[in-house]
């Protein structure tokens, strides 16, 4: 499980990074706090990666899908990613908790 959701959040943090010019350039948000919006997003969500041998870093892995959907107040195609990222967390959780689960034949 871990391994699954380790990925899953780093190519979230790929994506966050990757919004930070398009809030710039397209939304013309400003600069230094979409940097810094952006940055810490994808950096937390390295560490939350990191960290997912703790049960509460998968509460803080939730908790990052909400402020990444909540970044689409100032990016508004982040709702929509954030939304695919947030049903890829809990998909990931689910089908690796099914997959260890599973006996063994």
């Amino acid at each position: 499980m871990k391994r699954l959701c380790a990925v899953m959040l780093t190519m979230q943090a790929v994506v966050t990074l990757l919004a930070i010019p398009v809030a710039i350039s397209v939304v013309h948000a400003d600069a230094t706090t979409a940097g810094v919006a952006g940055g810490v997003l994808a950096v937390a969500g390295l560490l939350i990666a990191g960290l997912l041998r703790y049960r509460w870093a998968y509460v803080a892995g939730s908790v990052l899908q909400i402020l990444v959907i909540a970044t689409g107040f100032v990016v508004p195609v982040m709702f929509f990613l954030g939304v695919i990222f947030g049903v890829l967390w809990v998909a990931s959780i689910w089908v690796a908790r099914r997959v260890e689960g599973a006996q063994p034949r």
